[in-house]
């Protein structure tokens, strides 16, 4: 039997690799390939002055063939969510390459035009959430002064004081609510964001709760990490959010400065693609050594993390799961985070000392104080699912949809829902 062949849709891929979805759509699809056989292709976006507008380019990331459209600037409002210039395009890709399977992640931009045309080519869809962009046009349920909106459920009607324009906000609301009822499968990262989809009226034909891997700390890893504690020195902070309120940096910042103690040390990480986060951020009156660091890759992660004692993730809004907790708890290090939806959902340490979100930098100032004064050894590494867990997983969910290529039928005159 010919091994399936899978055409995966983000926003961003590799070679132009960007934010948490990104990774987990890149990773998982090369353990599909690499330890399952599949073939995968890939369909992205850029935005690029040399490039004509909308014009769809062919590069190889690995063994995955990476398809490119370049989305021209100043689109409107409505091309965010449904561009026929993107569909047709997604179209095409789907009869030259015949995928047995469209998988669709981040589609902000692109749109969800290729879950029409997929219909129209016979083409089984899932779709993979990362974050609220099927419930709210600012893509992260924040309100006009970038604090968490709080909604559960969602109601459109909320919305009118937060959005620009509240009609087109319906509408759009309304166009993705029934393009996401056409796919087969619509997956969550975690019970949270199932749980309010489901109450905010996000009707699936089938749904289920596909989690997040992350990558593994490498063999050398602990003996590496043991190494570097044993030297001693001041207790480590790492912080990975960036400078916003949504991530809680005044939080952070305010807690140190309420401190004053000198015995720690603070990496922030510069996650801008091209650097720059942290310029003009005033960091030499804090307490402390603080130290701006690049972004990390997925092979070189262990690099970074076996410096780190304690994560701070005080992030203020509901997140849907949380990559980098679950970084750190399987190398065994210590989380200091809020309660902030699918992040929470892990055997880590210390769920009875969840930080409120809302709640002042006192609250985070005791928990460092708790980091740095607490006797005793570091926590245990905590088994947290791997991308290859993930890629499994995503084959067992997808066995009902795929049937030996040429042996399914396509349909010319449009798509044939199957029944389970």
């Amino acid at each position: 039997m010919t091994m399936p062949h899978v055409l995966v849709a983000n926003i961003f891929f590799a070679p132009y690799t960007y934010g948490g979805a990104t990774v987990v759509a890149e990773e998982v699809a090369r353990r599909l390939h690499d330890r399952h056989g599949w073939t995968v292709s890939a369909f992205s976006a850029v935005s690029r002055d040399d490039l004509s507008p909308y014009a769809l380019r062919k590069m190889q990331a690995g063994p995955i063939a990476s398809y490119v459209i370049n989305l021209p600037p100043g689109r409107a409002y409505a091309e965010m969510y449904s561009n026929p210039v993107v569909t047709e395009a997604a179209a095409r890709l789907l009869q030259a390459l015949a995928p047995d399977l469209l998988h669709l992640h981040c589609l902000q931009e692109l749109g969800t035009g290729p879950i029409r045309a997929a219909r129209e080519a016979g083409v089984p869809v899932v779709v993979s959430t990362h974050d609220f962009w099927w419930l709210c046009e600012r893509q992260f349920m924040l309100t006009a002064d970038g604090r968490y909106c709080g909604q559960d459920p969602v109601r459109i009607e909320n919305c009118q004081g937060c959005v620009l324009d509240h009609s087109r906000a319906l509408t759009r609301s309304r166009h993705l609510s029934a393009a996401l009822a056409q796919a087969d499968l619509v997956t969550y990262p975690s019970d949270f964001a199932r749980d309010l989809s489901r109450k905010s009226g996000i009707f699936a034909h089938r749904d289920a709760v596909w989690r997040n891997g992350v990558t593994q700390p490498g063999p050398q890893f602990a003996e590496a990490q043991a190494r570097r504690r044993a030297r001693g020195g001041p207790h480590v902070f790492a912080f990975c959010g960036g400078p916003s309120q949504l991530k809680g940096w005044p939080l952070v910042r305010d807690a140190f400065a309420s401190l004053r103690r000198q015995d720690a040390r603070v990496l922030l990480v510069d996650g801008a693609p091209q650097g720059g986060w942290w310029d003009g951020i005033q960091l030499s009156r804090l307490p402390g050594q603080w130290t701006v660091v690049p972004r990390y890759a997925q092979q070189g992660m262990d690099d970074f993390w076996v410096e780190v004692d304690t994560l701070l993730f005080p992030s203020q809004w509901k997140e849907t799961f949380g990559l980098t907790v679950r970084e750190a708890l399987c190398r065994g290090i210590r989380v200091i985070q809020t309660d902030s939806g699918g992040t929470v959902e892990h055997d880590g340490p210390d769920r009875d000392r969840l930080l409120p979100i809302g709640a002042g930098p006192e609250c985070l100032a005791k928990e460092i104080l708790h980091a740095l004064d607490r006797p005793g050894p570091p926590p245990a590494a905590i088994p947290v699912t791997s991308f290859g867990d993930q890629a499994e997983a995503f084959v067992q969910l997808t066995a009902g949809l795929i049937e030996p290529r040429g042996q399914w039928p396509r349909r010319k005159e449009g798509w044939q829902r199957r029944t389970a």
